[in-house]
């Protein structure tokens, strides 16, 4: 796959996020896809296990969006920087527990490592400070606050 179909491939996902059609995000997505939150620890598997991921963050931020900043495609992969705003409007479901809507508005940047095989998502590993999410979510002090 060339390296502009990558980004393609990414950029379609993200917009995907965007308009909140996870249908179609999920048809990117290899049935052996492996998505690890590297942030949280979590681990989601196949294109189910990218809905759930996706739908979780949609959930807690029904307005949120992503902002892709940089995508930098390879022959078999694209990493992406971007940011994630939203405002938390719903729960947000992690693995210590559900957070309940706070009403913060949150900015977080974000890299993400997709790798492609026969023009699926095969692997995706996400990168955020969970420190800085948790900060603005009220959650954990600020830095100033500590």
């Amino acid at each position: 796959m060339a390296t502009q179909d990558n980004a393609a491939l990414a950029q379609t996902f993200y917009d995907s996020y965007n308009n909140h059609d996870f249908d179609q995000a999920i048809t990117l997505c290899d049935e052996d896809l492996q998505w690890v939150n590297l942030s949280t620890g979590e681990t989601f598997r196949g294109p189910e296990g990218c809905r759930r991921f996706l739908e979780g963050w949609a959930n807690g931020f029904p307005e949120s969006s992503v902002e892709i900043r940089n995508l930098h495609p390879g022959e078999d992969f694209v990493v992406c920087e971007g940011i994630f705003r939203g405002t938390h409007t719903g729960p947000l479901v992690g693995p210590a527990g559900e957070i309940q809507a706070t009403g913060r508005s949150v900015e977080v940047s974000f890299c993400q490592v997709h790798e492609i095989k026969d023009d699926k998502f095969v692997s995706c590993r996400l990168y955020f400070d969970a420190a800085t999410l948790m900060s603005q979510l009220g959650v954990l002090p600020t830095p100033q606050q500590a």
